[in-house]
């Protein structure tokens, strides 16, 4: 990297970059937090001041930012070879790499399709399933069924079957069409019923969604047990088996993207095993490799996969492929990471964390202006409200969530919001005192930001 001057870097900053999800023109007239390195559970910015990372760097980093291992695997791979091309060729990571996710993810899945993000993977996802209903001769299944305030990426098909309209309301004209589920939002259910009288009627309006149209539906898609950006939306119990039966006693493709919640950050080590789901495909990336370096992985069944074969001249091939598909750096961080996680007994450690969290989250419901406090594993969802009682939410212009993080971050904390959701994504092997500070000074400035701030 050329040498750089750090009083230039905010100017350069505002000047030359567009940020992901950011208001640049509120951003601009700010002065940039600008993170130069990171050691253990904590970000360091340009004038030396530390932060815990309440997000892990947007849901990814499981170790922290020096661990040793992560850094090694990079070298030495480096070393031997940076990058070769999965297209028509292989290489000794990805070979090892895919053998090893195929012993660990739910029972059936056999073939691993690389990419490098949460947002291809469900593209690959979405292509192999429609593809393989071609390849069977049934022309006529086109659709998916999703659910609302799910959240798959922001590629156009991952757009088309997600459910966020703040985020995806403007691209309608360049979307497929999708069929959209009512979302388990309890605390705000969208058929108005109350949780102490709640069975699920969701379900029974998917059954009939499903029923309906399933002669051209290829399949499901959702993101089990917790939507994340959606609002950290804890699902409940035996909802996701029930969707999941219902789709294979119509013998549709059901696809579990756990970019978010895989690789445990539920507690276990993906979230379908929680009530013994076996999807057709899976989604994986975000922690797979530690939060080091990009890399994806769509799983498939072998029933998918066969469809896909045959003579050159039948072109059944899956014509589909990235650059950097299977980069051997990247496989090899992902399998040093996968073997820390049996070295340290992580998901062990996950469960402690996890119950460690639920003891301290419960002072945060006597807060006046938290309305619903949502813990599914390490994904911890605080939904702020103008009114307890009535679960009246801010308006926008208040920017109640962002005030609670910009207070946090005076504190030495680094959070990111859903709107007026406060968000807690701490890295997986965050020790006890790490994690209570996050509660603490998360606590704390949604107090001073909601009760003596208005």
């Amino acid at each position: 990297m050329e040498p750089y001057e750090k009083s230039k870097l905010s100017e350069w900053d505002k000047e030359y970059v567009w940020h992901p999800f950011t208001q640049m023109k509120e951003y601009v007239e700010g002065e940039p937090l600008i993170i130069e390195r990171g050691e253990g559970f904590y970000l360091i910015d340009t004038e030396g001041r530390r932060y815990i990372d309440g997000t892990s760097s947007i849901w990814v980093n499981v170790f922290g930012y020096t661990k040793e291992e992560l850094k090694r695997a990079i070298i030495e791979q480096t070393e031997r070879l940076p990058h070769s091309t999965l297209l028509g060729l292989a290489n000794v990571p990805s070979i090892i790499l895919a053998k090893k996710l195929v012993e660990i993810v739910p029972r059936g899945l056999k073939k691993v399709f690389y990419s490098d993000n949460g947002s291809t993977a469900v593209e690959i996802a979405l292509k192999m399933t429609y593809h393989f209903w071609q390849l069977k001769g049934e022309k006529k299944r086109k659709y998916f069924v999703s659910f609302r305030n799910g959240y798959h990426g922001d590629t156009l098909g991952a757009v088309s079957v997600g459910g966020i309209d703040l985020f995806h309301k403007v691209y309608r004209p360049l979307l497929f069409k999708s069929y959209k589920a009512p979302s388990p939002y309890c605390y705000r259910c969208p058929l108005k019923l109350s949780r102490n009288k709640c069975t699920m009627e969701c379900v029974s309006i998917f059954e009939h969604m499903v029923l309906e149209h399933k002669d051209e539906l290829c399949g499901v898609i959702i993101e089990p047990y917790v939507q994340g950006a959606g609002g950290i939306i804890v699902q409940p119990e035996g909802f996701i088996s029930k969707i999941w039966r219902i789709t294979k006693e119509n013998k549709l493709i059901f696809i579990a993207d756990e970019v978010a919640t895989g690789f445990g950050r539920t507690g276990t080590l993906f979230a379908c095993e929680k009530e013994n789901i076996i999807p057709d495909i899976i989604c994986l990336s975000k922690s797979m490799t530690g939060g080091y370096l990009p890399l994806a992985a769509t799983i498939t069944t072998e029933e998918i996969y066969n469809a896909f074969l045959g003579r050159y001249e039948e072109f059944k091939t899956f014509f589909h492929g990235h650059t950097y598909t299977g980069n051997p750096i990247a496989c090899n961080l992902a399998l040093a990471n996968l073997e820390l996680f049996e070295k340290e007994n992580l998901l062990a450690k996950i469960r402690e964390r996890i119950e460690f969290a639920k003891k301290e989250l419960v002072r945060f419901n006597d807060l006046s202006h938290v309305g619903d406090v949502r813990q599914g594993g390490l994904m911890i969802g605080i939904e702020l409200v103008q009114n307890k009682k009535d679960k009246k939410a801010y308006p926008p212009e208040k920017k109640m969530g962002q005030r609670v993080i910009l207070k946090a971050r005076e504190k030495g904390l680094i959070l990111r919001p859903l709107g007026d959701v406060i968000v807690i994504m701490p890295p997986l092997a965050i020790d006890e005192k790490t994690l209570k500070r996050i509660l603490d000074i998360t606590f704390e400035s949604i107090y001073e930001v909601t009760e003596k701030e208005t």
